[in-house]
């Protein structure tokens, strides 16, 4: 059916827009994650623990703001991965750890900018503050303060007048927020423990603009939101995952690595050897040979294809000058099959086939997305696994407009087509 042809007046987001809303932080999408799996019979395993039980066959681990979970259908030694990789977080401002200062009777927050934010974007938003924080027994806590705490005032056209002009905006004098005046605070810490009825011993918290998810233009074929990129395939992957049918002799592995959007070199980062050390354990859990898991999990790799989703770049209608214009896609057309020859995507013609044969099968529709040679191209969480576990390897993406914005722009259809590629993927039909 073609896009003209479809009904594009029923919204198919709503449950994209409700796990966009509880997932103000990596912290809480890796929660958000860890709900829905548990609610179809995942079972929860420590990090440093091996599946047990009917955790073998259906499992995940949680470990900060990441998500690693399987289901799994061999019987014996596993003979195939079939992996979708994603990431939790989003570019923003992240609170200092003594973020409080005071300039002319106004209070402001220190922040720090967290990967390649539009900066402007964050100007003039009511924001509101989310992420964890730790006890002084180290426990976590989850922070959602939903409400228009802070701002980031832009400067009056009156007292720059060539704003519209050239903006440029110091990332350490013109990001912070305002958030109290004259002597109506204690300090952020104070009004913290107040909010949430404990002592923080530390946090990891950052800034959200509190506006919803929402379904817009006249058609209703758009959805704006906060952290798009890259929770559209989280939820995609996720809402795959909760009904996979794996074929015989194959696991499927959905991998939520966190830090991306600063290099992914963290101990839940892409770099790091959470994944590795979770499929390790998931092959032992299989086997009764302890010393086969290493030849057995690099048999399975060297059999099993990853799938790197995150956003791509959308068409821009007013800077059509910015696109490869034979490679670049529309929104509501389906997942962008992303290619570099430079390896910032790990796209090989061979991944690219078993992707794109997935949707095929599924009726999912699909692109092809590469950059301009005068504009080089972002990397994904692709190349990184692709190198820690020599696995084949494609990047693909829902197309979007004003990537790393506060509040970002994509088809309704998109992420549903990618769910269903996944679905496909990790089908036995």
């Amino acid at each position: 059916m073609g896009l003209n042809e479809r009904d594009i007046t029923t919204d198919p987001s709503g449950d994209l827009r409700a796990f966009l809303d509880a997932s103000p932080s990596p912290f809480h999408a890796a929660a958000e994650v860890a709900r829905r799996l548990e609610a179809v019979g995942s079972i929860a395993v420590a990090g440093d623990a091996r599946p047990e039980g009917d955790a073998i066959r259906r499992g995940h681990v949680v470990i900060d703001g990441a998500v690693v979970a399987w289901v799994s259908a061999a019987e014996g030694a596993p003979e195939v991965f079939e992996i979708v990789g994603a990431h939790t977080d989003s570019p923003g401002l992240r609170l200092r750890p003594r973020p409080d200062a005071e300039v002319e009777g106004w209070h402001l927050l220190g922040v720090e900018v967290y990967g390649g934010i539009l900066n402007n974007s964050w100007l003039d938003r009511d924001l509101g503050i989310a992420g964890r924080v730790v006890d002084r027994e180290g426990r976590s806590h989850l922070v959602d303060i939903r409400e228009p705490i802070a701002r980031v005032p832009q400067l009056a056209v009156h007292l720059d007048r060539g704003v519209n002009d050239s903006l440029v905006l110091d990332r350490e004098r013109h990001l912070r927020p305002v958030w109290a005046t004259g002597g109506s605070t204690t300090g952020f810490a104070n009004w913290l423990a107040e909010r949430i009825d404990l002592e923080p011993q530390w946090w990891e918290l950052g800034l959200l603009d509190t506006q919803p998810a929402v379904v817009l233009g006249a058609d209703r074929s758009l959805l704006a939101s906060g952290r798009l990129d890259n929770l559209v395939s989280c939820w995609a992957a996720t809402d795959a995952l909760v009904s996979a049918t794996p074929r015989p002799g194959s696991i499927a592995v959905m991998v939520l690595n966190d830090h991306e959007e600063v290099g992914s070199a963290s101990a839940t980062g892409a770099a790091g050897p959470l994944l590795e050390r979770v499929l390790a354990r998931i092959t032992a859990a299989h086997l009764d040979d302890e010393g086969a898991v290493s030849a057995t999990m690099a048999d399975a790799l060297a059999r099993s294809i990853c799938v790197s989703a995150d956003n791509a770049h959308a068409i821009h209608p007013n800077y059509l000058e910015r696109h490869e214009r034979s490679h670049a896609p529309l929104v509501n057309r389906g997942p962008a099959v992303k290619v570099n020859v430079n390896q910032r995507y790990a796209t090989s013609a061979t991944s690219a086939t078993r992707f794109t044969s997935a949707c095929d099968s599924a009726d999912v529709p699909w692109q092809v997305f590469t950059s301009r040679n005068d504009m080089p191209c972002g990397s994904t969480i692709g190349p990184i696994t692709a190198t820690r576990l020599g696995v084949d390897t494609v990047d693909v993406g829902v197309p979007q407009l004003s990537m790393h914005s506060a509040r970002e722009l994509c088809g309704v259809h998109d992420p549903v087509f990618l769910r269903n590629a996944f679905g496909a993927l990790w089908s036995d039909h």
